[in-house]
């Protein structure tokens, strides 16, 4: 993998939103292969595996069977992690969970959630301080649950620089497309959302 390549790291668990997962995977695979389609010799910008606290079986919320990747304790170094959301009660009670993304996240060079993954990202401590947002469903208990967290409302992400959240489900398709952007430049974003067919809201 060349040095130019970022690895993508996204969190499985069960109970997991299933386009939680598979919407920033499709972002982040479908930009290395529009990046590659223009220039076959450059390297992939992006190199996307699933990490779950162990390598077997997750079924994902409603029943969809996720074989991950790798497992907490073979993954490779992470360059940006995506923490997904969906019924998190089970995995924020998961100690391996949390020490796992607390570690990821401090030697990555980004960290997003998408969802309800705020929740886990608050409960590690990476989440501290600033404008957030989640899902719509559960903005209020977000703040009730850690005040010093400025949750906002009506917006698709929000960025504080190595930590950006996302609102619910599609939200982080949007998201996804807005780290494209930042780390690969905007017209590899607006390839990718044009060949997703997906009506990219960059606000």
């Amino acid at each position: 993998m060349s040095a130019a390549t970022r690895r993508v790291a996204i969190l499985t668990f069960d109970e997991v939103e299933a386009l939680d997962f598979a919407g920033p995977y499709e972002v982040f695979t479908t930009a290395s292969r529009m990046a590659l389609r223009e220039a076959p010799a450059a390297p992939a910008p992006f190199e996307v595996f699933s990490v779950a606290r162990t390598r077997g079986p997750v079924r994902a919320r409603a029943g969809l069977l996720l074989l991950p990747d790798h497992g907490f304790d073979d993954a490779p170094p992470v360059g940006l992690l995506i923490v997904p959301g969906g019924v998190v009660d089970q995995a924020r009670r998961c100690g391996d969970t949390l020490r796992w993304l607390a570690q990821a996240s401090a030697h990555a060079e980004l960290t997003a959630s998408v969802c309800t993954g705020a929740f886990l990202l608050a409960d590690c401590g990476v989440l501290q301080r600033g404008p957030v947002t989640t899902h719509w469903e559960d903005q209020a208990d977000l703040a009730r649950a850690f005040p010093a967290l400025e949750v906002q409302s009506g917006v698709r992400w929000v960025d504080q620089g190595r930590v950006v959240t996302s609102g619910g489900i599609s939200a982080g398709i949007d998201m996804s497309l807005h780290l494209v952007a930042r780390l690969a430049g905007e017209a590899l974003a607006l390839r990718t959302a044009r060949q997703m067919d997906f009506q990219w809201t960059r606000d």
